[in-house]
This record gives structure tokens, C-alpha cells and sequence, in this order.
């Protein structure tokens, strides 16, 4: 009955329901984007969340970061963030990994249904990007700067991969530090990463492949871009 809201939906019933509480999801960066996403996944029944991000809480954090308070400042964030997950749903596993990302985690994205990627520098996305495709493992990207964000949905052996849209531009120059970021822009887009993981995970709806799905959230517009084909890209050679 918990999920009931959910399962009366035609588009999830039982069997979709079922396909989250048996899914393994992982996160990478528990920042704006990874706190929304991993609180939605968390609440909507997903059966496992493996949390990866090295850093700790800061006061600075508190704006974007909604599953932490002032008392956690100085703690490692995926060890505050596994405890509140825990709070919202017991049934949930949430596993703790108090690491950066680096290529030993070959292991751990095969073992998951989705990964998302909410991450923040160019390097990590590559990095992420390089495994999905080695491991075989659905990947949903995000990020946000200001008042835009952006996701990327790649599945390997049918679309192109997120290194295809990086030859289209450049490392920011600024990071979020510099430049700014607007509490709920981060919010939307991981939230919106938990929908496509979601939806990756049940196999429903339109999973938007090969497109780059933009955010203004100063004009509310969403945007598409299709990728053109790239049969040079190093990492994912799908496309003939």
C-alpha cells in the first residue's frame, strides 16, 4: 500500500514497481544533484542506492544540499546522507563508499542497474562515462550551473556515449564556486535524473537517447539537442 500511488499508475503497475525494489542504483557525488536524486529514488521504492563521494559537509553546502542539516557540517557526507535515506525508508540499502571515484570501481558499477552521475568537474564525468561503457551500465547524467542545467541519458551498445557530447565543448571555466548556483536548479535536475533512472530501470516511456536535454531556469525553457553521430569516439564506437 505504501507504493499504491505509484502502482495505479498503468505505466509502472506491480510489475514496476517490483523492477525499482529489485534495482540496484549507484550515485556518484552526493551534492545538489546526488541529494535529490538519491531522496527520490530512496522514496519511490528503490530496492539499493551505493553512495561514492570522498568530501564532508560544509555550511556552504546547506543551501543546495537538502538531506543535510547544521549539526552534520564537518561530517562525511555519504555517511549523513545513508542515515537520513534510512529515515525515509528502512526497506531501502543504501551502502556508503567514503571514496573519490577511480577506475577500482569497475567492480561495483557492474553489479548496478543505473548509474548517475552527479558528479562536478569534466574529469569525474569521463571517468564515469569510461566505466559505464566498460561495465555495460546505463548511465544518467547531470549537471547545473547559475540558473541551467542539463541531462544526458547513455545506454551502451544502443546510443552514443556522454564522451560523444563532450567533444562539442569545453571544461567550464568556472566551477559552481565562482560562477554560482541557484538552490532549485539543482534540485529539478536531480530529480529529473531519478525519473530517467527510473525509467531506464522499468523500461517505460521515452528515454531520450543521443539528445542533450537543456534547462533555463530563468526563461523555464526546456530544450533538445540531437547528437550527430560520432564513429570516432574511443569509448563507445556504437554508431556505424
Amino acid at each position: 500500500m505504501r507504493y499504491n500511488r505509484q502502482i495505479v499508475l498503468p505505466q509502472v503497475d506491480i510489475s514496476g514497481q517490483e523492477s525499482l525494489l529489485n534495482a540496484h542504483a549507484i550515485i556518484i557525488g552526493v551534492g545538489g544533484l546526488g541529494n535529490a536524486a538519491a531522496t527520490s529514488l530512496c522514496a519511490s521504492g528503490i530496492g539499493k542506492i551505493t553512495l561514492i563521494d570522498f568530501d564532508t559537509v560544509d555550511s556552504t553546502n546547506l543551501p543546495r544540499q537538502t538531506l543535510f542539516a547544521e549539526s552534520d557540517v564537518g561530517n562525511n557526507k555519504v555517511d549523513v546522507a545513508q542515515t537520513k535515506l534510512y529515515q525515509l525508508n528502512q526497506q531501502c540499502e543504501v551502502v556508503a563508499v567514503k571514496q573519490a571515484l577511480n577506475a577500482s570501481h569497475a567492480t561495483l558499477f557492474e553489479q548496478a542497474d543505473v548509474v548517475l552521475d552527479c558528479s562536478d568537474n569534466a574529469s569525474a564525468r569521463d571517468l564515469v562515462n569510461t566505466l559505464c561503457f566498460q561495465t555495460s551500465t546505463p548511465l544518467v547524467s547531470g549537471a547545473a550551473i547559475r540558473f541551467e542545467g542539463q541531462l544526458f541519458v547513455a545506454i551502451p551498445g544502443t546510443s552514443q556515449c556522454y564522451g560523444c557530447l563532450r567533444t562539442f565543448f569545453a571544461a567550464p571555466e568556472l566551477s559552481c564556486v565562482e560562477a554560482g548556483i541557484f538552490s532549485p536548479i539543482v534540485s529539478i535536475i536531480g530529480t529529473y535524473q531519478a525519473l530517467l533512472a527510473s525509467q531506464v530501470i522499468m523500461n517505460k516511456g521515452e528515454i531520450p537517447l543521443n539528445t542533450l536535454i537543456t534547462f533555463d531556469g530563468l526563461s523555464h525553457q526546456w530544450q533538445r539537442w540531437k547528437l550527430p553521430n560520432n564513429t570516432a569516439c574511443e569509448v563507445c564506437r556504437t554508431h556505424p
